[in-house]
């Protein structure tokens, strides 16, 4: 790709089971980790993926494909933590996601042979799938050999939903690919920092896309009823290069409208792009393969594949903008359609780097839980519960742009997703306390929630350092459908980790 822009107690109750996975975040937070002498820290990264067939109700079987990205804690050896996605690839439960975090712990047996152990915990669902609230446990035993940059083995896995239906226990497959995650620890922010190289997860651009599918006449939803002609999609996708042209990257992308609430996807892509004229504009092409689904947009199993190609006006060396246009096919199900998207473009922390000294650009990774009352589709209203994972970027030390993404974990929403952009605001307060607010939009749906249109949710809050690393905080605010009856007071309690990526990088 060219260049640019290309240790709080555990609450009680079920809706914070998941608190494991933010007590393991901070707990990474909290402890020493070793630094070399730039002042970066160094710890191992695991991208993990996995697949296995689970069991529903009735011995369906659905084919459940789960990613990861899981971060050592130096201190805690052989401890990791970081966030997971699990989504349906085959069957008849296209559209079936969870998204939550993941705690595991490693060893060596003898040689290359060694085991892992963990537990996920997420919120999700859909695909009219038995998950009741959405909670969603896995815990696993993995038996791995060790290549050195990566690893293989089989995997054995209890998929369990407490407040639904599923219970399954089964064998799979899983590929760990083993890197570093390059960062500045929280104390060092203010201080330059001599790198070289990607820092954080080592994405070099995002973009912040909104889409349009124009579907085929004739199409069916999975009610039998015709699907809208056009379906506009609200998404973000992340990319890192691997050669002077190559790049793979990782999209999200969420139906935007009433007519299809709930579809999502998931998918990871590869493409080659060139400049052709000299700091103004790139070509380039790519495809993307991945799940999804929901929304009664029928994916079948929920293999989807994209073709694409594109053009990328710069507007200077940080911000860009790219209009591509392609097909996209459910190839299992009766899904097709020609896309086209315009995206904002941002480049972040690049491939190379003169190793100069340079101040550290904060990054907050923040997971949490929320409540609130929402109306649904039958006229009712319900608590939901669900789980909140969260990435803020620094533009200056009290200005933010933030994405989250929201999956249902309780009150009966199961399969009810939101994935939120937007810009936040915070302050310190003295006495290790600080204030923020932000404000956010954008695509929601699933799990019987009457969300049409989307939602906004402003949000205020106050937190409670507990380290330079690590923070608490709670939030109130108001989530809104633009066009629906939703409309409630939400509360929110999230467990911050800030780290440093390098600006020179």
């Amino acid at each position: 790709m060219p260049a640019a822009p290309p240790c709080p107690r555990a609450p009680r109750g079920p809706l914070l089971r998941s608190w494991f996975a933010l007590a393991a975040l901070g707990a990474a937070g909290c402890v020493a980790q070793a630094t070399e002498g730039s002042g970066l820290s160094i710890p191992s990264a695991h991208a993990r993926i996995g697949f296995e067939r689970i069991e529903l109700p009735g011995g369906e079987r659905v084919g459940l494909v789960g990613t990861s990205y899981l971060v050592d804690v130096p201190a805690l050896s052989g401890l990791s933590v970081g966030p997971a996605v699990y989504g349906a690839i085959t069957g008849r439960r296209g559209g079936f996601f969870t998204i939550g975090g993941e705690a595991a712990w490693r060893r060596q047996l003898a040689g290359p042979l060694g085991v892992e152990i963990g537990l996920y915990a997420g919120g999700g669902g859909g695909a009219s799938a038995p998950q009741g609230g959405g909670l969603m446990l896995r815990p696993h035993a993995d038996l791995l050999w060790d290549f050195g940059s990566y690893a293989l083995g089989v995997s054995v896995s209890r998929v369990r939903f407490p407040n639904g239906q599923i219970d399954s226990t089964q064998a799979g497959l899983v590929f760990n690919a083993i890197n570093e995650f390059r960062f500045v620890p929280a104390a060092r922010l203010g201080m330059p920092v001599r790198s070289a190289g990607r820092s954080g997860i080592g994405f070099d651009r995002i973009q912040l896309v909104t889409g349009l599918y124009h579907t085929r006449a004739g199409t069916t939803l999975s009610d039998g009823n015709l699907a809208p002609r056009d379906i506009g999609t609200l998404g973000v996708r992340a990319e890192q290069a691997f050669g002077p042209n190559i790049y793979w990257g990782l999209e999200a992308n969420g139906a935007a409208q009433h007519g299809v609430a709930g579809y999502a996807e998931y998918l990871g892509t590869l493409g080659v792009e060139t400049e052709v004229l000299r700091h103004s504009l790139n070509i380039g092409g790519r495809v993307a393969l991945g799940m999804a689904g929901g929304g009664g947009i029928q994916t079948a199993g929920g293999v989807l594949a994209k073709a694409a190609v594109y053009s990328v006006i710069r507007l200077n060396n940080e911000f860009g903008l790219s209009l591509e246009a392609g097909l996209t096919s459910a190839p299992r199900g009766n899904f097709r359609a020609a896309h086209a998207s315009a995206a904002l473009i941002w480049a972040l922390d690049g491939p190379d780097s003169t190793g100069g000294p340079a101040r550290a650009t904060r990054t907050d990774f923040s997971g949490g839980v929320e409540r609130y009352d929402a109306a649904r589709r039958d006229g009712s209203m319900r608590a939901l519960q669900a789980d909140v994972l969260k990435v803020d970027r620094y533009l200056s030390p009290n200005l933010y742009v933030a994405g989250q993404v929201h999956s249902a974990l309780g009150g009966g929403a199961g399969g009810y997703s939101a994935a939120v952009i937007g810009a936040g605001w915070t302050r310190p307060l003295g006495a290790g306390l600080h204030v923020g607010a932000e404000l956010l939009g954008g695509a929601s749906g699933g799990g019987g929630v009457d969300s049409r249109g989307g939602i906004v949710q402003p949000m205020a809050y106050l937190g409670a350092q507990l380290s330079p690393s690590v923070a608490l905080r709670l939030g109130a605010g108001r989530v809104k459908a633009l066009h629906g009856p939703l409309s409630s007071t939400v509360v929110d309690l999230s467990l911050v980790v800030t780290y440093g990526v390098s600006a020179g990088s």
